[in-house]
């Protein structure tokens, strides 16, 4: 008959194994408990070692990409590379636009004339399309490589293109760039000549429908591919290089992000190879590449550049 210390509290009856070496009058060990240790939680992941790569980042946010974390271009590495880039999407721009005259120039059959066409100051329609189509393919090919090499692939968010309704505030911008330029070249005017040369020579011999076709792509094809490329492409390249890495308020990024908007707009006017208008050009460009690093995006100044433009295309098709 079982006695009443036979049976553990549980109501189990231990095995012989359990009794086997141990002592008379005393407890067998205790069991082994049915489970496991769990074994140790992995350490938290973190990223391998080497150059940091830029991660998808939110496009919201009017704030300098400098101020939002993984922003590319993210380091003076990277920067170093945009401006690389730029600098051959500037190359093959002009190569393209050659390319592209060329074969303008066989379609209107003028091929033998071509030298000089182009020292024309009012040349035609086909020689400037052609011209402004071959510049702008390299503007965007330069951000573009820049974005799938040393961004993260979204070429919208890496340099900011995005609209919204308070860019219409560009358009008092654009109004304000040719007073401003107005006023800086006023002590001059009477000593300038042909100071409206470059835009007489985008318009100049158009008509018509040709005049329309000119007048688009001056007013909208030219803002857009030249802010993607000096203001989306260059300044961001300049800022990154020229500004500390990290982001925060100081005095030594408050100097590098203000000379890399002073270099930008100089180089903005350098590239239209215009002495006499390189001033106003450039103290316009440096305007845009401030509004564009403020804001944190293209849209501002895109507007503000095409009432720009706007302006001047209006004022010389009512002089004639």
């Amino acid at each position: 008959m079982a006695q009443p210390g036979d049976l553990e509290p549980d109501g189990a009856r231990p095995g012989a194994a359990d009794w086997a070496g141990t002592p008379r009058g005393q407890s067998p060990p205790a069991a082994a408990p049915p489970y496991a240790t769990p074994p140790p939680r992995p350490a938290p992941w973190s990223p391998p070692a080497g150059r940091p790569r830029a991660a998808p980042v939110d496009s919201g946010g009017n704030v300098a990409f400098l101020d939002r974390p993984g922003a590319p271009p993210v380091t003076r590495g990277d920067g170093g590379m945009w401006l690389f880039f730029a600098v051959l999407g500037f190359l093959f721009g002009q190569i393209a636009g050659f390319v592209l005259v060329l074969v303008a120039a066989a379609i209107a059959g003028q091929a033998g004339q071509l030298a000089s066409i182009a020292k024309l100051s009012a040349p035609p329609e086909w020689y400037v399309g052609a011209s402004l189509v071959g510049l702008w393919i390299g503007f965007f090919l330069g951000p573009l490589i820049a974005s799938m090499t040393r961004g993260t692939r979204h070429l919208a968010k890496d340099l900011g293109l995005r609209f919204e309704v308070i860019d219409l505030v560009g358009i008092a911008i654009g109004i304000g760039g040719q007073i401003m330029v107005a006023i800086m070249y006023a002590p001059f005017a009477q000593h300038l000549k042909n100071f409206n040369a470059p835009t007489t020579k985008l318009t100049g011999a158009s008509h018509g429908g040709g005049f329309a076709v000119i007048a688009v792509m001056t007013v909208v094809g030219a803002p857009f591919f030249e802010e993607l490329f000096f203001r989306g492409l260059i300044l961001r390249g300049l800022v990154r290089v020229l500004a500390p890495s990290r982001p925060g308020r100081s005095a030594a990024r408050a100097v590098a992000v203000t000379a890399a908007v002073l270099l930008d707009g100089l180089i903005f006017g350098a590239a239209h190879a215009e002495l006499v208008q390189l001033a106003g050009l450039a103290a316009f460009g440096a305007v845009l590449a401030f509004v564009s690093y403020r804001t944190g995006r293209l849209g501002m100044n895109m507007v503000a550049h095409a009432s720009f433009n706007l302006i001047a295309v209006v004022a010389i098709l009512q002089s004639r």
